[in-house]
């Protein structure tokens, strides 16, 4: 789907760059997109619009259920009622209890929680040796750190080039004061699909707890928690069309990490605040179409992701494909364009009207190169031209197209220009020949 109607939104350097009509600017200087040019949306793993579906239920929430759901009278048992139904609905979807899922204001939230509340429950066990992969999204990454300046050691398991955790790395590390381990079940840049079930089973057998980060994919692909055999794992709406600022943390029965929000007697004493009652309703329900329909979606976004893989690489002299290919989350495709800066590829392409990353958003106003890719290998002046386009269900063979004439057009003009690339071929070739080994 193409869109058209899209809020209005303050986009400066369009307001310098393009002729747009003389009506495309309302009195306060905002550009309205739908009086320019289509909008190609391809940044999903950044966020996602959310459903209609998901909408209307949060309206509904917030239009009737005006009560606060640990209220005890007929107000707050009408809130209450959306609230227990939405964590029904999530459970279900990765086949977990109802008692066992509470909920956060992000996926963030729920990383900290995991990581910081199981160092400081094991630490009262003198435990105080976490496991990480060197590739984690910043949530964790910076949740570890926090923890190292507190006395607290940490052991950062690298990728293989390809980007998958090996679980015998993981075992290597495990020692007899290890509190957890915590792997993503799927990254979010490049978008290769862990050995979690492996990695937990690993973890149990020497007793210690394992979290993933499942951010980038519940909604995405199947999530099971039991077949997983993880003791928390952490997710957020607004990854598959639910609304922002909801998140959850999945707790295994009889896992209890150390609160990290204190107050009132919320989400069963583990984590205070009143409970954000159209932000559940809506993420319940999104969640629940999302899984209904996933085997579609899958199939229809693996398709514009292969196609795009396959003709780029073809195309584009030097470009690289970041990350194995199986398995990788469906709708994922992250390639280097050497020569490049990404942020220079991404302005071209918005000017096209095409919505894409050169990383994880939550990193976006840095200039340094992605430590994903670095860890993976990617020399750092090849990483900063990577860029990562990522499909939803909205998305259309019409659109894959299209940003593959578009990157035909930009690329080499761009290279053209560029000394860095003038001057670097010969490296970005022999990284390229040696990725294709």
């Amino acid at each position: 789907m193409i869109w058209y109607n899209l809020s209005v939104e303050r986009i400066p350097h369009l307001h310098r760059a393009c002729k747009a009509p003389a009506d495309a600017f309302n009195k306060k200087g905002s550009f309205l997109w739908k009086t320019w040019k289509k909008v190609v949306y391809l940044d999903n793993a950044a966020t996602t619009p959310c459903a209609p579906e998901a909408l209307e239920m949060m309206v509904k929430a917030l239009s009737g259920a005006c009560g606060n759901p640990s209220s005890h009278y007929s107000v707050g048992y009408e809130a209450k009622e959306f609230v227990d139904t939405g964590r029904a609905q999530v459970a279900k979807a990765i086949n977990a209890s109802p008692a066992e899922l509470f909920f956060t204001s992000c996926g963030s939230e729920a990383d900290n929680w995991a990581v910081k509340g199981t160092a400081f429950t094991k630490a009262r066990q003198n435990k105080k040796h976490l496991i990480t992969s060197a590739f984690e999204h910043h949530a964790i990454m910076h949740s570890m750190a926090a923890l190292e300046r507190m006395g607290f050691e940490v052991t950062y398991i690298k990728p293989t080039a390809e980007g998958y955790i090996r679980p015998e790395d993981v075992e290597a590390a495990i020692r007899p004061d290890t509190a957890l381990v915590s792997i993503m079940m799927a990254n979010n840049e490049i978008g290769t699909i862990q050995p979690i079930k492996e990695i937990a089973e690993v973890a149990h057998k020497h007793g210690v707890w394992m979290h993933t980060d499942a951010v980038q994919a519940v909604g995405a692909i199947p999530v099971d928690v039991k077949e997983l055999g993880v003791d928390m794992l952490s997710m957020s709406a607004h990854k598959f069309n639910g609304p922002k600022g909801m998140g959850a943390l999945y707790c295994r029965k009889g896992v209890w990490p150390q609160n990290l929000i204190d107050g009132g007697s919320q989400e069963a004493r583990h984590r205070a605040g009143t409970e954000n009652v159209a932000g559940i309703a809506a993420m319940g329900k999104a969640l629940e179409i999302a899984t209904a329909h996933l085997d579609e979606r899958m199939a229809h976004e693996s398709e514009l992701r292969d196609y795009v893989i396959d003709r780029v690489l073809k195309n584009i002299p030097e470009a690289r494909l970041n990350g194995g290919r199986s398995p990788r989350l469906p709708n994922n495709v992250n390639i280097s364009f050497p020569g490049l800066e990404g942020e220079t590829i991404l302005l071209d392409l918005d000017m096209h009207g095409i919505c894409a990353s050169t990383g994880s958003a939550c990193n976006s106003d840095s200039l340094d190169p992605s430590h994903v890719l670095l860890s993976i290998g990617v020399p750092e002046e090849i990483g900063h031209g990577s860029m990562r386009f990522t499909f939803g269900p909205q998305n259309t063979m019409e659109e894959a197209k299209y940003l593959c004439d578009v990157l035909e057009e930009v690329i080499p003009r761009r290279r053209a220009m560029s000394c860095m690339w003038l001057q670097g071929q010969n490296t970005a070739r022999q990284f390229s020949l040696k990725g294709e080994q």
